[in-house]
């Protein structure tokens, strides 16, 4: 990365975010969903409406550097 590079991405901000890594993103919830609920594992539609329910948003420029993080609001969750 050179000089330019770099002041570049740090004036510019973080890049959006790419569809790939939103379907990353939602796969490793669903993941971690079936672990702690196996039960979720043989029914697809459950799993969907959990991970639904959870409201996963993508919060573009709030992570370190600008980058995007996901906040998880839990069901009943009032900010």
């Amino acid at each position: 990365m050179t000089i330019l590079d770099f002041l570049r991405s740090r004036l510019m901000g973080e890049p959006p975010l790419h569809p790939m890594d939103r379907r990353l993103a939602k796969r490793w919830v669903k993941e971690r969903l079936k672990r702690l609920y196996p039960d979720l594992r043989l029914d697809p539609k459950a799993l969907e409406q959990a991970y639904q329910d959870l409201g996963v948003e993508p919060l573009e420029g709030r992570g370190r550097g600008g980058a995007t993080v996901f906040e998880i609001n839990l069901p009943g969750d009032r900010r």
